[in-house]
């Protein structure tokens, strides 16, 4: 700020000696000359020679010389271009400032932008592995026949778009969305719950229209038909055998009962997996226990028997009354 509106008034012999330099030296003995010199006399160095007067006509005879050197190089025809001077910016700002990254103290300076020299190698990394992927598969047929699939895929789309807006079309020329039922009225999007989303809601409509159920479900009913099937089987076998059993007919009640034991041992193993696979914990089911189905039938079978003998009871009664 100090320097941006300050004029030189050096002329170019007294700014080659400030420098500590002779006319016709190289651009590059100017640079290291004035970063010596800057690294001498910057007010924020721990020089002991700081001076920001020193300083000042240092950056006066650097930017004087610079101009001098600019001034040769147009008159010299076989020389570079001037933007190589007004490109480069002052070196003892790169020394000093890191590049213009950070705040605070130096030493909080240099961490800063020590951490943005990583980004910056890390982002240019990553852009020289994208070009060079790119470069390897910008000329393979691989990646062409791709494209061609793909645009292939797209004029498929839009083709098939177009003939089924224009059949649409032609069917409401025709008039037959004229006589739909619903006609008028609001499409019904949403289903009675709130809570569930309108495409959820359509699958599982299509789903259940279409026969299919979840495979808890199977597993519950075919369950249930099992137990059923199981009672009534030993209900029946318990009403072949009499009352009461002799000892023959025991011992075949107790073939029968093992075999049923074995059976409801299978059907805990279909209960386990049932329990596995349920949704919801409240619907899950407990074992069958053997005891307890025996004893259902047990009763079972004597509330029948009471049945048979009530209405065995009311026929003989009936007959006798005629």
């Amino acid at each position: 700020r100090m320097l941006s509106g300050y004029k030189p008034k050096n002329d170019v012999k007294d700014s080659y000696k400030i420098l500590e330099l002779e006319e016709g030296c190289s651009l590059d003995d100017v640079r290291n000359s004035y970063r010596n010199l800057a690294k001498k006399y910057h007010p924020d160095s721990s020089s002991g020679a700081a001076d920001s007067r020193a300083f000042i006509r240092v950056e006066e005879a650097y930017r004087v010389v610079l101009s001098d050197l600019a001034a040769k190089q147009k008159s010299d025809p076989g020389e570079e271009e001037e933007d190589q001077f007004k490109s480069k910016s002052l070196q003892h700002r790169h020394y000093l400032s890191f590049e213009g990254v950070g705040i605070g103290t130096p030493s909080q300076r240099e961490k800063q932008y020590m951490q943005f020299r990583v980004d910056r190698a890390t982002e240019q990394v990553l852009e020289y592995r994208q070009q060079r992927l790119g470069s390897l598969y910008a000329g393979s047929d691989l990646s062409r026949a791709k494209d061609v699939k793909q645009s292939k895929k797209v004029k498929i789309t839009q083709a098939v778009e177009r003939l089924v807006e224009d059949l649409i079309q032609e069917s409401m020329a025709k008039g037959d969305f004229d006589n739909l039922s619903g006609k008028g009225k609001p499409l019904q999007k949403f289903s009675d719950s709130p809570h569930i989303d309108p495409m959820t809601h359509n699958l599982n409509r299509i789903l259940i229209d279409n026969g299919y159920q979840p495979e808890w479900i199977l597993l519950q009913k075919e369950i249930r038909e099992t137990i059923e099937q199981l009672r009534k089987s030993i209900v029946a076998s318990r009403r072949k055998l009499g009352k009461p059993m002799t000892l023959s007919e025991q011992k075949q009640w107790g073939r029968i009962c093992e075999q049923f034991e074995e059976d409801i041992r299978k059907l805990n193993k279909r209960v386990d997996n049932f329990n596995l696979v349920v949704p919801i914990l409240s619907r899950q089911m407990v074992h069958f226990s053997t005891d307890k189905e025996i004893l259902r039938a047990q009763k079972t079978y004597e509330a029948v028997m009471e049945k048979v003998s009530d209405s065995d009871t009311k026929e003989n009664e009936g007959e006798e009354g005629k």
